[in-house]
């Protein structure tokens, strides 16, 4: 498969939390992170919005979010993007 990210991400497993609609959180795991992206698995992705607030509360590290790509319980997200 041919890689098409402008930079590696590196593994990883983190615990995270999606943020949105000022009190909606789904927790998830951060599986690769880069300066740029991460990819997130979650016990099912249906209800997740497209642009989100990620939260990796090990890192003390708030990222805007938009979703790049969905599968069966994982999400690729690149960071910043987000509307008002």
């Amino acid at each position: 498969m041919e890689e098409r990210r402008r930079v590696a991400r590196h593994r990883t497993l983190k615990a995270g939390h999606i943020h949105f609609n000022r009190s909606a959180a789904i927790d998830c795991q951060v599986r690769n992170l880069s300066g740029y992206g991460a990819c997130l698995e979650v016990a099912s992705p249906v209800g997740i919005p497209d642009e989100f607030v990620l939260e990796i509360a090990a890192d003390h590290c708030r990222q805007p979010c938009q979703v790049i790509w969905r599968k069966a319980g994982r999400l690729g997200v690149a960071f910043g993007g987000m509307r008002a």
